[in-house]
């Protein structure tokens, strides 16, 4: 893919044999699907680094780069905080990023790609571990756990944190009972749906440099009492910033316009969309990888994926601008364990969440 092309995520409904693991998913929601059974992220990996507390899987995207037979199968894996209170403008420490990536002849899938029709195994296979490792899952959130139920034996958990969210929530009636507790519906997961890609259409840029000019008058003319308040330095200091946001973050609308339902933009190697011209990070802002390669830019997470999530509230929510992915530019390898990348959270500013709000 080269770096002009930009390749859209949709969010659809889908069977869940086709989110597992075996189907290699991009998708939204639910619990992760591995892709290598091994080297998964640590518990302490998977912690928030603000509140400390479990994260929750948000998205993957199924990113192969062809060519290059350790990445034959990649995915890129994004967990997020659920407690509100840790987003604040600006900050990513409420969120993490994760690589793997496999040959295709490896010891977890077949060679052959797999089949479209659903499996006739596909309804006894377990999910609390992973078939060919054995590890096992915590059932709350998917992630790997040890901790066991210390009555029935049979539920792992990555922590007391979602062991204790369980059992008030169902496992006090289920433990020790003929009850399939794999069946009930996990309180700490996102809605699950697929993300279908489609390719963005090119649109010839058009400026308008009339229309910006007569908007930034118009909006010029709105405090004339501030201006007779200020010094002419700061007024000009002002009014250049507040021009330039604007400028951004009208392209940003005008870019999303024609699919306004797209949730992410995959673009390997190309740019993101900001929503701002403020925390725009330089090259400097984006650490290389441990292999000493530089990271490069790989996909963003709209804002408008928020509006599936159901995690809206008054007051403080999870909230962001964009997510913008950053990637080992090689895709080196780390002998099949998970690799830590780079995200950057941008978030809307005052002004623009007042314009977001109005009709």
């Amino acid at each position: 893919m080269s770096s002009a092309e930009v390749v859209l995520g949709f969010l659809e409904e889908a069977d869940p044999w086709r989110l597992r693991s075996p189907q290699f998913p991009s998708k939204v929601g639910g619990k992760p699907a591995w892709l290598c059974q091994r080297g998964l992220p640590s518990l302490t990996g998977l912690e928030c680094e603000i509140c400390r507390l479990p994260l929750a899987f948000l998205l993957q995207v199924y990113a192969p780069i062809s060519g290059q037979d350790r990445s034959f199968h990649r995915t890129l894996f994004l967990f997020c905080c659920k407690t509100p209170e840790c987003y604040t403008s600006n900050d990513s420490r409420c969120m993490k990023v994760f690589r793997s990536q496999l040959p295709r002849r490896n010891e977890f899938y077949p060679f052959d790609p797999p089949p479209e029709d659903e499996p006739s195994s596909d309804h006894d296979q377990d999910q609390s571990l992973l078939p060919v490792s054995g590890v096992k899952l915590c059932w709350v959130c998917g992630c790997p756990g040890n901790k066991a139920c210390s009555r029935c034996h049979t539920v792992t958990y990555c922590g007391k944190h979602h062991q204790t969210l369980h059992w008030k929530h169902t496992h006090k009636k289920e433990c020790c009972s003929q009850e399939a507790s794999v069946v009930t519906a996990s309180p700490c997961v996102f809605p699950e749906f697929e993300l279908v890609i489609e390719p963005e259409e090119e649109e010839e840029e058009k400026e308008t440099e009339g229309e910006e000019e007569t908007a930034t008058a118009q909006s010029s003319e709105d405090c004339p009492s501030l201006a007779e308040t200020l010094a002419e330095t700061d007024l000009e200091e002002m009014a250049m910033h507040e021009t330039e946001d604007n400028k951004v973050f009208q392209r940003f609308k005008k870019k999303i316009a024609p699919e306004p339902h797209q949730v992410v933009r995959y673009s390997r190697g190309g740019s993101p969309l900001w929503v701002s011209s403020q925390h725009i990070p330089s090259h400097q802002d984006v650490p290389a990888c441990t292999c000493g390669a530089k990271r490069t830019f790989e996909f963003q997470v709209m804002p408008q994926l928020l509006n599936s999530l159901c995690v809206d509230s008054t007051g403080a929510s999870i909230d962001w601008g964009t997510l913008a992915v950053y990637a080992c530019s090689v895709s080196c390898d780390h002998d099949n364990n998970y690799s830590p990348e780079f995200i950057w959270k941008q978030d809307f500013s005052t002004d623009q969440q007042t314009q977001i709000k109005q009709p």
